[in-house]
């Protein structure tokens, strides 16, 4: 029998924008509980350095996201981590969360599902590719990895495992030039155990007993493969909307983001959108807490109207 758990406001992810959310809920004394499928501070956790975040000059981004989970906590808010939703049913007066363990009730949500890496697509399954060297870079020290990608991330955290002590790094873009910061990129090539690749695509992997050995790469304009050893491949190519949970139920944009009013509130009544999942031209830690404040601000409202 699953535990049934009933609050006024329900928060759907723990990065910036629900940890805000849940910080303005409480101050306005809204019973709020916040679930998140991993742990909080979503994609910013990965972020080796953050200098754009009033206050802090420079911070590294996990250390950013403890600081601002210490704050939920002061409230004593529950935080439900690594929670996955099995299912909803958000267009009644009633919100309902179903997780493996418990039935969620409220009178309104916040979806501040954020976004996930966009996998390399490869018809090799390989268990040593991953989305973040912060998290899983220091296996790796002495080893040759592959990193996907020529934006910013990818060089920031090519830069981060060579800190690290990575012994060799190649970095392929598909596309015909690199699109990092120019002083990135010098600061990256600069080092002699670093490649570039442009117009390469990864067009699969060396697998054996499980564990990588090589990855085949293509030239997308001369259609030439070769095959160079790697012991672990670091994915950059962007990210897509985690809206699997409620695309067919809220209106979303062409590219699956929530089309939240400037309240942040949505077509359904009571349920109300923040953070990267949002449709907006900008995606940044401060915008997501703005989204957030505002989110939490609208839901006081229409509760209160609903009483």
């Amino acid at each position: 029998m699953k535990k049934e758990i009933t609050c006024e406001l329900l928060i759907l992810g723990g990065g910036p924008a629900g940890m805000t959310a849940a910080i303005y809920a409480a101050r306005a004394n809204i019973s709020t509980v916040l679930l998140e499928s991993n742990i909080t501070g979503g994609l910013v956790n990965s972020t080796y350095t953050v200098e754009n975040y009033p206050t802090y000059p420079s911070i590294h981004g996990m250390k950013l996201m403890e600081q601002m989970r210490e704050h939920v906590d002061t409230f004593n808010i529950p935080v439900e981590e690594a929670c996955e939703v099995e299912r909803l049913d958000i267009t009644g007066a009633i919100k309902t969360v179903e997780t493996y363990d418990a039935i969620y009730k409220a009178k309104a949500i916040i979806i501040a599902t954020g976004r996930k890496p966009i996998p390399l697509d490869v018809p090799t399954e390989c268990e040593q590719a991953h989305f973040c060297a912060i998290c899983d870079g220091t296996p790796y020290v002495g080893k040759k990895v592959l990193v996907v990608g020529g934006g910013n991330s990818a060089f920031d955290e090519s830069l981060y495992m060579l800190k690290l002590g990575i012994g060799h790094i190649t970095l392929v873009e598909v596309m015909d030039r690199f699109f990092a910061a120019k002083g990135t990129q010098d600061e990256l090539f600069a080092h002699d155990n670093v490649v570039g690749h442009k117009c390469t695509k990864v067009k699969d992997v060396v697998v054996e007993n499980d564990v990588l050995k090589a990855v085949l790469l293509e030239n997308v304009t001369s259609n030439e493969t070769i095959e160079i050893p790697a012991d672990g491949i670091f994915v950059f190519l962007g990210q897509r909307p985690n809206n699997e949970l409620f695309k067919d139920v809220i209106e979303l944009n062409e590219q699956g983001y929530i089309k939240a009013r400037s309240d942040m509130s949505t077509n359904v009544p009571g349920v109300f959108g923040a953070g990267d999942i949002n449709e907006k031209p900008y995606r940044q830690i401060t915008t997501a807490v703005a989204d957030g404040t505002i989110a939490a601000l609208a839901a006081e409202r229409y509760i209160r109207t609903q009483k």
